[in-house]
């Protein structure tokens, strides 16, 4: 407790520098300037099938293999290459059935965007898509085939520092091998893999295969604004919500997904008023999109609603900052910015998933509704 209070007392002197780089936005918040806000304990438990995801090298300079596994079940692919050649390339999902039995994929759903060179762009549509969950197709592979899966052919061409972002869920009858490759515009990519190569990783190290893909975060109590003042509860830490680790399968090293991409997030709530609640990104730029379930209804909301992105005018947290907030105290200052989740009273919902491109933590913040 000395040492939060010591925290506390510093952050408290740091809010007058802060509040001179924070400015107004469409999202700042004003009901609550400098106002203290409380970590809120969660119960955390991973659960689901195996996350593929192929993020390095990012920039590829080369063709070759990306990031190749075997999985069979539930699993999820999360793929984010950018062609950093002077030359349009391909991009590809091949599939190969390693049995000699007949095997179905399942794809209960997905997102994917267009190439583009708006990172952010990329990032929120794809996400947009995967949250709104209307995509699914099947797949079927005779005994020890290999299909090249292309739902849009022309979302698969990267004209030269355009960068592609996709994400699926699905459902393997028996053990598939996928590949995720970069390859010469015309060439066939059946042929081209037989003697590709698999890239070495980039510095950032940023792909694996991690077990139980899914994360469910829930209110040990159910929150009271009139007990537990301003709350707030973090993703994406890696002090209070850990980072997953897991293996790169190319050359079996261990590694840390940075920023948990690709794993998808339930948020519990139970509150006992009707309660605001609000996404605060930490780490810099953020475009990204969440499912809310809340009685009868869901929808989606994207974050931040009225723009691309936003966070970009929050300054980085300083250590103390950063130390008060991971130990559980945080502070809202009239430049904090803001996207609004909707005013919630009993049991509400979300589905989260780090998005592509953006920067974490993120603050999930609860306060007294405007209803109220």
């Amino acid at each position: 407790m000395n040492f939060v209070k010591k925290i506390f007392t510093a952050i408290l002197a740091a809010v007058t520098s802060l509040g001179a780089f924070m400015s107004d936005a469409s999202a700042s918040n004003k009901n609550f300037p400098s106002t203290v806000m409380h970590k809120l304990d969660v119960w955390s438990r991973d659960s689901g099938g195996t996350l593929i995801f192929s993020d390095s090298p990012e920039y590829v300079r080369r063709n070759g293999i990306l990031y190749t596994d075997t999985v069979v079940g539930e699993a999820r692919i999360l793929f984010y290459h950018l062609n950093d050649t002077g030359v349009r390339k391909r991009f590809a999902v091949i599939f190969e059935n390693t049995t000699n039995r007949r095997n179905v994929i399942e794809i209960t759903r997905g997102g994917l965007s267009a190439p583009n060179r708006n990172f952010f762009s990329v990032g929120k549509i794809t996400q947009t898509m995967y949250m709104e969950g209307d995509f699914t197709d099947r797949i079927e592979l005779n005994r020890y085939e290999r299909v090249v899966y292309q739902p849009q052919d022309n979302y698969f061409l990267l004209r030269p520092g355009q960068l592609i972002h996709g994400v699926c869920d699905l459902i393997a009858t028996a053990p598939v091998k996928i590949f995720l490759m970069m390859y010469p515009e015309h060439a066939d990519p059946l042929q081209f893999l037989e003697h590709a190569e698999i890239l070495p990783k980039d510095a950032n190290r940023l792909r694996g295969t991690f077990k139980q893909m899914n994360r469910t975060l829930t209110l040990k109590r159910p929150y009271d604004w009139e007990r537990d003042g301003l709350g707030y509860i973090l993703i994406g830490d890696n002090v209070n919500d850990l980072f997953k680790r897991g293996i790169d399968a190319t050359d079996g090293s261990e590694v840390i997904n940075y920023g948990n991409y690709g794993i998808n997030y339930t948020l519990n709530f139970n509150v006992k008023f009707m309660t605001r609640f609000c996404l605060s990104p930490l780490g810099g730029h953020y475009a990204g999109a969440l499912r809310y379930k809340y009685g009868s209804t869901s929808g989606v909301i994207q974050t931040p609603n009225h723009k691309l992105y936003f966070g970009d005018r929050m300054p980085p947290e300083n250590q103390t900052v950063a130390q008060a907030r991971e130990a559980g105290i945080s502070l809202m200052t009239e430049g904090t910015e803001l996207s609004e989740l909707g005013s919630y009273r009993g049991q509400v919902s979300f589905e989260y998933s780090p998005p592509g491109a953006s920067n974490l933590p993120v603050n999930i913040v609860l306060m007294p509704s405007k209803n109220n």
